[in-house]
């Protein structure tokens, strides 16, 4: 573990951020970097999780159903996941995170970011699309249609484990293609930070 101090990039205090690094190894991530910076004087807080292992780039296809559900799904901050059935897709952001989850809790996640776009939008074609979309999560969810959940992680850290999922190397040109910043409704202009 190592510390230092730095300015507040919030209250411009000198040297009263304590900035706090360690690294650790962790299942399914690999080699990992956690870092804390805490000011003294404002309480101004941040933390971050980073992966320093890179692995080979890797996709993920699994045709999810009511059957594959709980399939466990490990999302590394440089993920890109897709549902294009129903038009929905999330790029990591400056404060994206990975987490260890069921395929059920990344649609409860993208369910989230659809309500609090609906909450924030003031056009009628964005929300009926988001309302739309809401209706086919739930679905998904109640086993009523199925769909198609793409993971592209461009630094290899990214797992679906089911025995129905489909593993294969992003190309050249996928990775290229890959973004980061925002996370969005495809034909729509709504965008949503992956930062939770």
């Amino acid at each position: 573990m190592s510390k230092m101090f730095a300015d507040c990039p919030l209250c411009n205090a000198r040297q009263s951020v304590e900035v706090t690094t360690k690294t650790e190894k962790i299942p399914y991530f690999g080699e990992i970097m956690e870092s804390t910076m805490l000011c003294r004087e404002c309480g101004y807080k941040h933390a971050d999780t980073i992966c320093i292992d890179q692995k080979e780039p890797v996709k993920y296809t699994l045709i999810v159903s009511k059957d594959n559900l709980n399939a466990r799904v490990v999302k590394s901050q440089s993920t890109t996941i897709t549902i294009p059935e129903i038009g929905l897709k999330v790029e990591p952001g400056p404060q994206s995170q990975g987490y260890v989850s069921n395929v059920e809790g990344v649609l409860n996640r993208f369910e989230k970011a659809v309500k609090t776009a609906l909450s924030w939008s003031e056009e009628d074609h964005v929300k009926q699309n988001a309302v739309r979309i809401l209706e086919d999560i739930e679905k998904v969810k109640n086993g009523q249609k199925e769909v198609t959940l793409v993971m592209e992680d461009p630094f290899g850290h990214s797992i679906v484990m089911d025995d129905t999922a489909v593993r294969s190397e992003l190309t050249v040109e996928e990775i290229k293609n890959l973004k980061t910043g925002f996370a969005t409704f495809e034909n729509e202009e709504l965008e949503i930070n992956d930062d939770d």
